[in-house]
């Protein structure tokens, strides 16, 4: 039997694949009101807000922007499950509703990519999105108390454990640890998925996405895109990229970075641009198509998709711009001893 891993490699050798759009935005439009997203729970806070507990509540608003990103060209479905974590939802009460949150989500995501991928033989895959938390493993949140910290390591690795054995029992092909904004808290995503791993017998293949906090390229925790991937690259990611962050013309030279030293898949979903001053995004499609093709040209990206303020018709563009375009060819790094500070630092053999 074909693994996840050797089939999404496959389809990755022989065209750029194209991963989904946001989901924040688009549930926005449906204009929920508290009631669609409290349902018949009885929770004692306002869940209005709570995507993610839509899955529960009210099913067919994930699975219509599921099918809208499939009918659009996607290849992979990000449950939408990015604070569907114990940390976040205990902001909503809902924190004892983790795993059936995950594990319906990526019910509701399996089946429309195995619905999809039945219609016309080509593979759909399923990515279990896992976000940052609130919290953080290398900075304090108490400028008079620089030692601090609101959560621990095996605390961490924990939360991050409960949702990943969900979305892998609900069907989900890979976790996708996104948004990373500090790299401890993606080493502790690692741990937490390497356990689910053992703990089932199989590999649960992994994707890691950094976001950006300044255009000097580092994300919060202070590190560059090279010095990530050096911290990273032990755990053998299926995919390495960026998402969030900033519009596509932002990333382009982290983007460049990143492709000529990752010696696995580049995945990169930028913003739909920069939020104007009502926080809303103005990019339009052929606008991100355009930026995100000329990353393909130069061979540079494997998988592309979009973030904060991405639609349908954002991915539909992007999937026609990138059309018959050959996928970046992996690297293959000279051996050589690569350790990760805030910078990298690369020792010759």
């Amino acid at each position: 039997m074909t693994s996840a891993r050797e089939a999404f490699l496959a389809e990755a050798a022989r065209r750029i694949l194209i991963t989904d759009g946001a989901f924040g935005t688009e549930i926005q439009g449906w204009n929920l009101a508290e009631a669609d997203y409290a349902g018949s729970l009885g929770l004692a806070r306002d869940q209005k807000g709570n995507n993610d507990i839509l899955a529960l509540t009210k099913p067919e608003v994930p699975e219509a922007i599921h099918r809208a990103y499939f009918e659009a060209g996607a290849d992979i479905a990000e449950t939408n499950t990015f604070s569907a974590n114990r940390i976040s939802q205990a902001d909503y009460g809902a924190e004892h509703l983790v795993r059936e949150i995950n594990l319906e989500s990526a019910r509701l995501a399996r089946r429309l990519a195995d619905e999809y991928a039945a219609r016309d033989g080509r593979p759909r895959f399923v990515a279990g999105a896992i976000g940052p938390t609130n919290k953080t493993l290398s900075l304090s949140p108490d400028v008079n108390d620089p030692g601090y910290r609101e959560i621990d390591w095996d605390t961490l690795v924990d939360v991050y454990r409960e949702q990943a054995e969900a979305l892998v029992e609900g069907g989900a092909d890979f976790i996708l640890i996104e948004t990373v904004f500090d790299t401890l808290n993606a080493k502790a995503g690692i741990m937490a998925v390497k356990q689910v791993a053992q703990a089932l017998g199989r590999e649960v293949p992994l994707m890691l996405s950094m976001t950006l906090t300044d255009l000097s390229g580092r994300n919060l925790s202070g590190h560059t895109v090279e010095a990530f991937w050096y911290a990273v690259r032990h755990a053998r990611p299926l995919t390495i990229g960026l998402n969030c962050s900033f519009g596509a013309t932002q990333l382009r030279p982290h983007v460049k970075a990143l492709s000529e030293i990752a010696d696995a898949l580049v995945m990169v979903y930028p913003n739909a641009g920069l939020p104007n001053e009502l926080g809303e995004y103005d990019e339009q499609p052929a606008e991100t198509a355009g930026y995100v093709r000329e990353w393909a040209e130069h061979g540079q990206v494997n998988v592309l998709g979009g973030c904060c303020g991405s639609t349908p018709e954002h991915i539909a563009v992007m999937a026609r711009a990138v059309e018959g375009l050959a996928p970046r060819k992996l690297t293959t790094p000279e051996v050589a001893t690569r350790l990760a500070g805030l910078e990298p630092f690369t020792m010759a053999a």
